[in-house]
């Protein structure tokens, strides 16, 4: 029987946001002199919608009650939280700490993986390894995950991700030059290739003799063991956009071009975080069916959390791209040289450009879960507005990796 069709409603109450698993209010962090950002929230009768269904057999789809086991004691040393500085201006919403026992166990399988699993990095990567803070990042974004095996699936990409984002396009050794070969072959890692059986063992040797894609194809491989098909084919897809925004930027930086901001916003639509909240039902232990995913409201949602969390990328980013060999693409850059303002306005555009995709996401969300009352649509919203918030916690708390510009 196919689904039944749901129209959007014609108003909708004041534009809200999506509730995350605690009542923290959303944070406006400005100092004395910095505009006022609008923050905005939901009505009690969005608000309970969007914290999911009541009453008997619903509990598990709330984040509170995810343990399906208490994490496991590991020997390696937990991960220190730091505060940091969140951008002034920002808007977004705090999270709770991650669970330090899980933060303590993913950080030690993901590394476990890394070393032994597929020899991913040499020894003198080991401090970037550990300062990327993996394990705190997919806690923090995934506080629904019924078991430690689950975050894992999340936490095995996200190194493989980034892995080829160092290796084939940035610090390590990346360039654009014959980077559209590289990422082919990579995406063979994903997806299964049907190839003429003379030929296949050498696609496998290729295939073993390469880090990068030797972490795509394991961490594809765990995957599927949990995912359904669907669910599989829907990250692939979302994975050749990635890799088309790679591409994009390249061609870029091979002719030396800067784009328009509206260009540069396009590719960041494509380069950018949308492969991880995509997963957050297969993270979660749960499927939001392939026909519910596939709505164009669904889309839009997922592509505005997508384009928001990236947009907070190139602003925690900012200064560690800057102090890096070359010209880094980022949004104030692109401000600052298309639109002809100072380094410190173009920055502050951003924030504003990051805060309207945020209000979007959310008004974009919240109409959504009116108009689609199921239980797996609304967790899956619940769960991306996670995500999207996690990805923020991590940014700001980051401070191995990244610290704010000198503009307030």
């Amino acid at each position: 029987m196919p689904a039944p069709e749901f129209s959007p409603p014609t108003c909708l109450p004041g534009p809200p946001r999506i509730a995350p698993p605690t009542d923290a209010p959303a944070v406006d962090a400005r100092p004395a002199g910095v505009a006022a950002v609008e923050v905005r929230t939901a009505g009690v009768g969005l608000e309970r919608i969007l914290c999911g269904p009541s009453g008997l057999g619903t509990a598990g789809l709330h984040p509170a009650a995810r343990r399906a086991e208490p994490p496991t004691p590991a020997e390696a040393p937990v991960e220190a939280p730091a505060d940091g500085t969140p951008v002034p201006g920002l808007y977004y919403h705090p999270v709770p700490e991650p669970d330090p026992g899980r933060v303590e166990e993913v950080s030690r399988r993901i590394k476990a993986w890394a070393l032994d699993e597929v020899d991913l990095y040499p020894d003198n990567w080991e401090d970037q390894f550990d300062g990327f803070s993996v394990g705190r990042y997919m806690v923090a974004c995934h506080p629904d995950a019924p078991t430690v095996d689950h975050l894992m699936l999340a936490t095995r990409l996200m190194v493989a991700e980034n892995a080829v984002d160092d290796c084939y396009c940035e610090d390590h050794g990346g360039s654009p030059i014959g980077l559209g070969g590289r990422l082919l072959l990579a995406h063979t890692a994903l997806d299964p290739l049907h190839t003429a059986k003379e030929y296949e063992p050498q696609w496998a040797e290729s295939l073993r003799s390469d880090a990068p894609r030797r972490a795509y194809h394991s961490a594809m491989e765990y995957f599927l063991r949990e995912a359904s098909a669907s669910q599989a084919d829907r990250l692939r897809h979302d994975m050749a956009r990635l890799h088309m925004g790679y591409l994009a930027e390249a061609a870029w930086a091979q002719t030396d071009h800067v784009p328009e901001v509206w260009e540069y916003l396009a590719m960041r639509q494509f380069n950018n975080f949308r492969p991880c909240p995509t997963i957050t039902d297969s993270v979660g232990g749960y499927e939001l069916p392939a026909d519910l995913h596939a709505r164009p409201a669904m889309q839009r949602v997922i592509a505005l959390a997508g384009n928001a969390t990236t947009i907070v990328n190139d602003l925690y980013s900012y200064t560690k791209e800057l102090a890096s060999p070359g010209r880094h693409l980022n949004l104030p850059v692109v401000i600052a040289e298309r639109e002809g303002v100072s380094d410190r306005e173009a920055y502050l555009k951003a924030v504003e450009v990051h805060n309207d995709l945020m209000h979007d996401f959310e008004a974009e969300a919240a109409a959504l879960a009116v108009a689609c009352p199921v239980p797996a649509v609304q967790r899956f919203l619940r769960g991306v507005a996670v995500w999207v918030d996690g990805n923020h916690y991590w940014h700001q708390t980051n401070t191995y990796r990244y610290s704010l510009p000198d503009f307030w």
